[in-house]
């Protein structure tokens, strides 16, 4: 089941450095939600505290509240695995496991999750295959090494890994960087179809991506270099591209910086 993000306060750290100041925003169940700014003014960050990856990183450390639906994802006594197992993420560049078959990439998560017959795990797979459209194009060779798939086939295999343990919210980080115009739009096909099932929110540097595939754009920007990220507006995906709030935003869009 989908769930709304809601953040307030949010403020995050690399050690003494703060490096995203004071976000609050909403992000609606099933829709897609997009995060566009210029390299270094926290859109990533932001991205990695929805599901408390953030605090991985040495240093990293967060202020504010992260609540999916009626759960603080911060709350004393809330485990962090499994915030990332409701919150899947999907990185910049594609990372099959390196040293297992397609098959066992996508039943990586569920494995270490629970007990499965086999004939559950082949359901598993093929089910999250065929939701990430490439069921068709590796069904012959589900035993053969995920890492031999073209990027952006693994990047799709990526995909089916993080929605086969079920979360409700899906992260793309920059999911398309590294892929060609093909591949991209493979990506961005799915990622119309996985908007019925998860809430998703991406990270993209492409604003044409961003007004192709997302309900609603989050613009980040920060005032000067070593100076926090700040989230400038929020806003329908149409507006924010055609009549934006903020001189800023338009300033961006328009490409008078960034």
């Amino acid at each position: 089941m989908a769930k709304r993000i809601d953040v307030t306060g949010l403020t995050a750290y690399y050690g003494t450095h703060k490096a995203i100041d004071d976000i609050s925003m909403h992000v609606e169940p099933k829709s897609v939600t997009a995060f566009i700014g210029p390299s270094g003014c926290g859109k990533s960050t932001f991205l990695r505290t929805l599901n408390r990856m953030h605090e991985v990183t040495p240093g990293g450390r967060v202020e504010g509240r992260v609540m999916l639906d009626n759960e603080d994802l911060y709350g004393p006594g809330v485990d962090p695995v499994q915030v990332r197992r409701t919150v899947g993420m999907v990185f910049q560049r594609p990372n099959p496991f390196p040293t297992m078959s397609i098959y066992e990439n996508v039943i990586a998560g569920p494995r270490l999750n629970g007990s499965y017959k086999k004939s559950e795990l082949d359901d598993i797979v093929e089910r999250n295959l065929r939701g990430a459209n490439l069921w068709n194009e590796v069904k012959d060779r589900l035993h053969k090494p995920g890492a031999g798939l073209s990027g952006g086939q693994q990047q799709r295999l990526c995909i089916a890994r993080a929605t086969a343990v079920e979360p409700e919210v899906l992260l793309m980080d920059e999911p398309c960087s590294a892929l060609d115009p093909i591949s991209t739009l493979a990506i961005e096909d799915l990622i119309a179809q996985l908007k019925s099932r998860f809430t998703i929110v991406i990270v993209t540097h492409n604003m044409q991506q961003a007004a192709r595939v997302s309900e609603r754009t989050a613009f980040f920007n920060l005032e000067a270099v070593g100076r926090p990220g700040k989230l400038i507006e929020i806003d329908d995906t149409d507006r924010i591209f055609s009549n934006p709030s903020e001189q800023a935003t338009e300033d961006y869009i328009s490409g008078r910086f960034g």
